[in-house]
């Protein structure tokens, strides 16, 4: 039984009392009806049946037609052409080894961090070449002789924090860079 003074269903002839805090007068009913059709119009968020195959993401958005990676928004269910190389993303890297740190670059993360003695990968910027002999250049005050080492130093932290601002994980960022490369060519 609902009182005289509650709020019924703007739904013509529906008569049914709206749901309580909810942003329209609207039965439950009909609300239901409502995200249903956003749905179909906009696609529901919600965790992909397995990881995406381009970068690894657990997060998609579903549409009546099927799945997307909220993450790269490659299409769930396709897998890249294994013919094709892997797509290049130029990076450079900075790690930590005890009381120092290495700006190099790569076109290859993973690979390169097997090779390299560190104990952190702190963070990660794109670019090749010229980026890396920029920052030499930039922070040349810390250079270890002509190596590509050099003493941590407070601007160098603050230009490493700098990058990191918002990123948990630079491997995922890196994913991500890696699965837009594939995205695009696709």
């Amino acid at each position: 039984m609902t009182s005289s003074n509650a709020p019924t269903c703007d739904v013509r002839d529906c008569g049914s009392p709206a749901a309580p805090g909810a942003p329209f007068a609207l039965c439950p009913g009909h609300l239901a009806l409502a995200a249903d059709w956003v749905g179909q119009q906009l696609g529901v968020e919600n965790v992909l049946p397995s990881p995406c195959v381009a970068c690894g993401a657990r997060l998609g958005i579903r549409y009546p037609s099927g799945w997307l990676c909220a993450v790269c928004e490659w299409v769930y269910g396709t897998s890249p052409d294994e013919d094709l190389p892997r797509p290049r993303v130029d990076v450079v890297y900075y790690i930590r080894f005890k009381d120092r740190m290495k700006i190099g670059t790569t076109s290859n993360l993973r690979q390169r961090m097997s090779q390299l003695w560190h104990e952190e990968l702190l963070a990660i910027e794109p670019g090749g070449r010229d980026r890396e002999r920029a920052r030499h250049s930039q922070f040349s005050a810390q250079r270890l002789e002509s190596s590509e080492w050099f003493s941590l130093s407070p601007e160098l932290l603050a230009h490493v924090d700098t990058l990191r601002r918002g990123i948990d994980d630079p491997w995922a960022l890196y994913a991500r860079w890696l699965s837009e490369a594939i995205a695009a060519r696709a």
